[in-house]
């Protein structure tokens, strides 16, 4: 039980780290580059977003039981993500939301 609780809080501690590496990408590119443009507040979505979906996607390694299920329902939620992302980017759907 103890090497269970050990191995989820790494995986946990391994989706954060994941977030943050991800936000200093772009954060790095905006000191080389001009092309690269986020405001705190593309950062604050940015990290809501990704720290969601990791956190989703723990939750559901937690509780599902069935790899292929646990597989499936990981990859509906990095889908969403991925939809989200681009409609916020350059508007996919023409929502409201959407970038220029």
């Amino acid at each position: 039980m103890m090497n269970s609780m050990i191995v989820q809080n790494r995986r946990l501690m391994m989706i954060m780290a994941g977030a943050v590496a991800l936000l200093l990408m772009p954060f790095l590119a905006m000191q080389f580059t001009s092309d690269v443009n986020w405001t705190a507040s593309d950062f604050a979505i940015a990290s809501v977003m990704l720290l969601g979906t990791g956190l989703v996607c723990e939750l559901v390694l937690r509780k599902v039981t069935r790899p292929r299920s646990r597989f499936l329902l990981c990859a509906l939620v990095l889908a969403v993500l991925l939809v989200v992302w681009v409609e916020l980017a350059v508007g996919l759907f023409g929502t409201p939301f959407a970038g220029n």
